[in-house]
């Protein structure tokens, strides 16, 4: 599997993010849309873009692209494609599809058209009467966007935010994969102290924790590419191999988490040790209140109890001048918080210095920033 088109899915507003983290697993990028970013890879690719890319979703093989007004031309132009460069004669192949702003806007339709062409192109090549879809599973997908289809395959299988330490979660979550994307657009590096007073099940750490030490986030989970035959094995090893070696054995800074739930914070220290960096992590319990900033160019990244967890007006607003609270007029941190309370500003007491717009899950947030002072010449935060 040389020289193939491959997609790293994106959260809308997360984009450049993940372009960024593509362009340093060392691939050339084609092209970049809404939710999407296409670059060219091979085998290896497959298993090293899965297993390193923290903000993505999934990454897909695209298998075709054409234009496609009428069931006619899906049809034959979905049969056109090499289906039998990717799917052996026992895969088990199953068709997902969605339309916007495309006259086949029927996505049953769609996804039988597709379904009924693929297995007409296999059983022509294999020479066979029907398909026993026995073998490995293949997700395809068929998306249509102003009538322009996209045929991929998914090579992920569950979301890359599954990343397999949070069995337990709070009641307003924030997804492993948004977490790492607001880390990094933040300023901080790990040699400065990072804080989330309000950490609810210790996404926000654990994360930050992950990065410090340069862990692979999907290095200890599966992917449903790793079933098929056409990716050896050693692929998957060697990339294995390689995010094992890369771990950073050296000293990062303290990263703190408190919440005001003991529960819940127990159960971010359970899902820190299954990540294995609880050793890296500051648990506290703690209301917000009595939090203090630790240390000098530290970053505060949180995810206010906003909607899911607090239904009370007051209370949310009372949290957010809290959170101004703790940074006195001259203070050295930079604070990053995500919010769908359009009214934060007013509350914090301090317009942002940025913003951005982003999806908890199914909400829109925003994401507001305030960056401090660099640290002093010689203390400045380095790479990972």
């Amino acid at each position: 599997m040389d020289k193939l088109n491959l997609i790293a899915t994106a959260t809308f507003g997360l984009e450049a993010t993940v372009k960024r983290e593509v362009a340093r697993l060392g691939y050339d990028i084609t092209s970049t849309a809404d939710g999407r970013i296409d670059f060219a890879g091979d085998a290896a690719a497959i298993a090293r873009s899965n297993i390193w890319l923290r903000a993505a979703d999934r990454v897909l093989l695209k298998v075709g692209e054409f234009k496609a007004a009428t069931f006619d031309e899906l049809f034959d132009q979905t049969k056109a494609l090499p289906w039998e460069d990717f799917i052996p004669q026992d895969g088990q192949f199953i068709v997902n599809g969605k339309s916007i702003k495309s006259g086949l806007f029927s996505v049953p339709d769609c996804q039988s058209i597709v379904k009924k062409a693929v297995a007409e192109r296999l059983k022509i090549k294999y020479a066979v009467e029907w398909m026993p879809e026995t073998g490995p599973i293949y997700k395809i997908q068929v998306a249509l966007l102003k009538d322009v289809a996209t045929l991929t395959i998914d090579t992920t299988g569950d979301g890359l935010h599954k990343r397999g330490y949070r069995a337990i979660t709070s009641a307003a979550p924030i997804k492993e994969t948004l977490a790492a994307a607001m880390i990094e657009l933040s300023y901080w590096r790990k040699n400065r102290p990072l804080l989330d007073p309000m950490c609810g099940s210790g996404t926000i750490a654990i994360e930050a924790a992950l990065m410090a030490k340069n862990m692979a986030p999907g290095l200890n989970r599966a992917f449903v590419a790793e079933t098929w035959p056409q990716i050896p094995s050693k692929a998957w090893a060697d990339a294995r191999d390689e995010a094992r070696g890369a771990i950073y054995n050296g000293e990062i800074a303290p990263i703190y988490a408190s919440d005001v739930d003991a529960k819940l914070v127990t159960q971010a220290r359970d899902n820190a040790k299954k990540a294995g960096v609880a050793q890296y992590i500051n648990f506290d319990v703690a209301d917000v209140t009595a939090v203090s900033l630790p240390g000098e160019y530290g970053v505060m990244i949180t995810n206010p109890p906003y909607g899911q967890r607090i239904g009370q007006e007051e209370q949310l607003h009372r949290i957010y001048a809290q959170l101004q609270r703790l940074l006195p007029k001259g203070n050295t941190w930079s604070v990053y918080v995500i919010t769908s309370d359009e009214e934060f500003q007013q509350h914090f007491g301090r317009k942002a210095d940025a913003r951005r717009k982003l999806f908890n899950g199914a909400t829109k947030a925003e994401y507001y920033q305030y960056h401090g002072p660099r640290p002093p010449k010689g203390n400045e935060p380095v790479d990972n």
